[in-house]
């Protein structure tokens, strides 16, 4: 704000994958739904604690080394950038712009969907935190899931006070541009949940818990792009009447790609575990990364 420069997104050096995440998964290994210790046969509490009581427990996820990794080629984001700006000056209008540039973002500037999805690091892991949590709602009930990482409190609050309290778990805060993204992306989705009928947080179906999934994923993908290509959005748009439009053809497009993408995953939260979770999310972030490009080329081709 004032009279600060406006930030105008990754350099073309930017690494690929960013040098926080590990290699082909988000960088911290996912939370055993169980807890056991395969060690010992003991359990882990949400404190990292032994757990000789085998209580079931979501602990909070360990940091692993980050590689070292090459940057990308110069460059490689300008043509994503242009096309995006010049879809933003036509008020939303030139939908073929907005193809070109989303297609030669996943494409190009990232190299195909699965590198895509890789730079979504620490969304992943958020994603794959929330689907844990929701899988033992499922078998065990919300008590023992909010018990299991020492949320008791929460028991019998409201569902935007829950999810608040969740925030630490599924999204730990940070200071890298991408957990600064979960994080914003997870507030979102708790504005959304009245708007789309999550008000019973003691009720809640499967069907809502993916509607859930759904939302927060849209939201992280939305502003990872933003944040690689659409930095001038605000800048080259007439006025906010035009901003609203454009953000809201941006944000359909990827949440029809992301809902694609979860129904073809066939979500089954209560055999979920976390050995399957992580390569689960994994696959539905590529997948959605592929679909939008897919839906991207058929907007280019119409222009």
């Amino acid at each position: 704000m004032g009279t600060s420069n406006s930030y105008g997104g990754p350099g073309g050096g930017t690494p690929l994958i960013p040098t926080w995440l590990a290699d082909g998964d988000a960088g911290i290994p996912a939370p055993p739904l169980d807890g056991n210790n395969p060690k010992d046969g003991t359990t882990n509490d949400s404190n990292n604690n032994t757990n000789p009581n085998g209580n079931n427990a979501l602990p909070p996820s360990a940091l692993v080394d980050r590689p070292e990794i090459q940057p990308g080629p110069l460059g490689r984001f300008t043509s994503a950038r242009t096309n995006f700006t010049q879809f933003v000056k036509s008020g939303g209008r030139d939908r073929g712009k907005l193809g070109k540039s989303i297609s030669t973002y996943v494409s190009k500037s990232n190299g195909g969907a699965r590198n895509a999805s890789k730079r979504m690091g620490s969304s992943r892991r958020a994603t794959t935190n929330l689907l844990n949590f929701f899988s033992v709602v499922q078998n065990q009930g919300l008590t023992a899931a909010l018990q299991s990482l020492n949320l008791g409190a929460l028991v019998g609050k409201s569902v935007e006070e829950v999810f608040l309290g969740l925030a630490n778990y599924v999204c730990p805060d940070g200071g890298n541009v991408d957990e600064g993204i979960a994080r914003s992306a997870f507030i979102e989705t708790i504005a959304e949940l009245a708007g789309n009928g999550i008000t019973n947080i003691d009720a809640l179906t499967p069907e809502q818990m993916q509607t859930v999934l759904e939302i927060f994923a849209t939201h992280a993908i939305e502003e990872r792009l933003c944040n690689d290509i659409g930095t001038k959005i605000c800048i080259a748009s007439e006025n906010i009447q035009t901003l609203e439009k454009v953000q809201a053809q941006l944000h359909d497009f990827i949440k029809r790609s992301v809902s694609d993408a979860f129904t073809q995953a066939n979500l089954k939260l209560k055999s979920m575990t976390t050995d399957k979770s992580q390569s689960l999310v994994d696959g539905i972030y590529e997948s959605a990364f592929g679909i939008l490009q897919s839906f991207s080329d058929e907007e280019a081709e119409a222009e």
